[in-house]
């Protein structure tokens, strides 16, 4: 795991997606095409406003896939992360190959879960961009997380931490307004990613990084996996590495 630590939320940003931009580059020259994995949340706002904005990548050539929707939610919901993904990336991009996204308040949870899967199994992903909760989670694979699962995407319980952190990040306004589930990617899929980069800001997730880092990599940590994996990039702001930094 390759550790950054940066002295603001811009910067940490804008170096998120600068290794990100010449990951999609560089598979773009070696073989005609990228496809990438794009997180939601608050921890990715200034990375995707900068990875919009990075030259020489030939979008018209880049698949991107959703990461995880909340169960239940239509895509104009204000907490919807088609709505963020929309309004964040896939709008700034319109050349934008293909974008493939999760339909969280399709009629039939399964058979969503089943479709999305069979779209994404066979692609040999060059980019995640992902973070890591309050929790723990990756995506929205809340401890006790299954890390042996073989399907790339299934249903998952959001436990009280996850559910409150989105009230904590805006997106509702009190936990009864939070779903109980969602369609997530799965670990074992996220870490197949040719690289993993994981931006993490803010000091509510001190504790996350410390896990990340120290931590037994099992279903009670989820995101210390990612020491598993041999291309991750682990990018934190000075508060987000509070814990770290004070271990010296």
């Amino acid at each position: 795991m390759k550790i950054g630590i940066f002295d603001s939320k811009d910067d940490l940003g804008l170096h998120a997606a600068a290794l990100g931009a010449e990951q999609i580059r560089r598979a773009i020259a070696a073989k005609g095409s990228s496809s990438i994995i794009l997180a939601t949340g608050a921890s990715q706002f200034e990375m995707l406003n900068y990875l919009t904005k990075c030259s020489g990548i030939d979008w018209s050539r880049v698949k991107a896939f959703h990461l995880d929707e909340y169960v239940g939610i239509s895509r104009e919901h204000p907490a919807s992360f088609r709505k963020y993904l929309r309004e964040r990336f896939t709008d700034k991009v319109p050349s934008l190959g293909a974008f493939y996204s999760i339909e969280g308040d399709a009629p039939d949870t399964a058979a969503e879960v089943r479709r999305i899967s069979a779209l994404i199994e066979t692609e040999s992903i060059d980019a995640a961009f992902i973070g890591i909760g309050e929790n723990g989670h990756l995506a929205f694979n809340d401890p006790p997380a299954d890390l042996k699962t073989t399907s790339p995407y299934l249903v998952v319980e959001l436990d009280e931490r996850c559910r409150q952190q989105q009230v904590g990040e805006g997106w509702f306004s009190k936990i009864d307004e939070v779903p109980q589930k969602a369609i997530s990617m799965s670990i074992p899929f996220i870490m197949k990613s040719q690289c993993l980069i994981c931006t993490v800001p803010d000091s509510r997730k001190a504790s996350a990084v410390a896990m990340a880092l120290y931590e037994q990599a099992d279903p009670l940590h989820p995101c210390a996996v990612l020491r598993n994996h041999a291309n991750c990039y682990l990018l934190a702001d000075r508060p987000a590495a509070g814990k770290i930094l004070s271990q010296g």
